[in-house]
């Protein structure tokens, strides 16, 4: 039988969530909540993907809740949330994160937001293609590493109605500034696919990838999807006169097999921005196409992301950092404690210990504290 040596328990691991929190942000409590009962309850309902108000009733021995909603409210000031999150982001990274080379990737995330916003909720609003029923937005770019075993995200920006896309990005960069990274290939969402972002990048010398949205039959971009291989070539996008930019337009053709739900044949075309990266033609594809691993951030992030009815900016963007934050402490615990020191890379047991794992470690050990109520009761009357 092969020995065993214990790595992580269920309680360490809820007490490594918890002290990241509490170093990282201060919630005013008051009465019998404390700050930790908050956060105790947040990291339940953020476990399992629920929300609040169904936490403190599962919970029997957890403050109302009322008096939870009480202490969130008080929750406004949105550039304060923001400055915690990103301390708490970088206060968990592995090693070698710190002044490596590494590719970074650039996301931004949609939710839907639905009926009529206040004055305050204007300003977070983000407008964009329909989705879901609806073309308004809460949104967030994050940008992460893109390595292997450390695919953590290092910041986060709660988009305002004013941001452009240049100043965005700008934000992201300067906040990763004192990682002192040294950026390898940056890989940019499809939303970032305009003028100003693809000039400011070469002004840089920035080397990235972005996918070109499709525009356009004559002029556009559409007028490059054809022939039976794939190739390069050049492009000049202008939105207006003495506005404009040239770049390399990489054309990837692909043939379908008619295999998978829609079962297509023939060719395929997908259009990339390239600039200053040294990668094969053919490569491309699959390159960019890496960053929306299964263990991309953002699809772990809706594992762990607390439901509610809220439209508060500030405190929807604390529960979107919350989930962000789990990732990143999930990728921390694997690389320091579920992993072992060896010639050549450390070996990470990733497949002891998955992010479903560790949001149930968190679960039952809130649980175990606050006991789950057993019963149910009505009014005598």
């Amino acid at each position: 039988m092969t020995a065993k040596q214990l790595a992580l328990t269920d309680i360490e691991t809820l007490d490594e969530v918890i002290s990241c929190l509490t170093e990282n942000f201060n919630i005013g409590t008051q009465g019998a909540t404390n700050q930790q009962n908050l956060f105790e309850i947040l990291v339940r309902a953020a476990s399992i993907g629920d929300s609040i108000e169904n936490t403190s009733k599962v919970l029997e021995q957890s403050p109302c809740g009322n008096d939870i909603r009480y202490h969130l409210e008080k929750i406004n000031d949105f550039e304060q949330v923001e400055r915690h999150i990103n301390s708490a982001l970088k206060s968990r990274i592995p090693k070698r994160i710190k002044k490596g080379r590494h590719k970074i990737a650039i996301d931004l995330n949609l939710i839907p937001y639905y009926g009529k916003p206040n004055n305050h909720e204007e300003d977070y609003i983000y407008r964009s293609e329909a989705k879901s029923g609806t073309n308004s937005f809460y949104a967030y770019a994050t940008v992460y590493v893109l390595t292997k075993n450390k695919r953590v995200t290092l910041a986060i920006r709660g988009v305002r109605w004013y941001d452009t896309s240049v100043a965005i990005i700008t934000y992201l960069l300067a906040e990763i500034s004192s990682l002192n990274i040294d950026i390898k290939t940056f890989y940019l969402d499809r939303g970032f696919f305009n003028v100003p972002v693809i000039r400011w990048l070469k002004a840089l010398k920035i080397r990235f990838i972005m996918p070109a949205i499709r525009r356009g039959k004559k002029k556009g971009i559409k007028q490059f999807l054809k022939g039976k291989s794939s190739y390069r070539t050049t492009y000049t996008m202008s939105r207006g006169k003495d506005d404009d930019v040239t770049f390399d337009l990489w054309i990837i053709c692909k043939y379908r097999k008619g295999k998978g739900k829609r079962k297509k044949h023939g060719a395929e075309y997908f259009a990339y921005v390239v600039y200053d990266v040294k990668i094969n033609l053919t490569y491309v594809h699959e390159d960019y196409r890496k960053r929306f691993g299964i263990e991309s951030s953002y699809r772990l992030k809706n594992l762990c992301r607390i439901k509610t009815n809220n439209k508060k900016p500030a405190l929807r963007l604390l529960f979107v950092g919350i989930s962000f934050l789990l990732v990143n402490i999930w990728v921390y615990l694997l690389w320091f404690k579920v992993s072992c020191a060896r010639k050549g890379r450390r070996l990470v047991y990733s497949n002891l210990f998955g992010l479903k794992q560790m949001l149930a470690f968190l679960r039952q050990t809130v649980e175990e504290k606050y006991k789950t109520a057993r019963n149910v009761y009505i009014p005598s009357d």
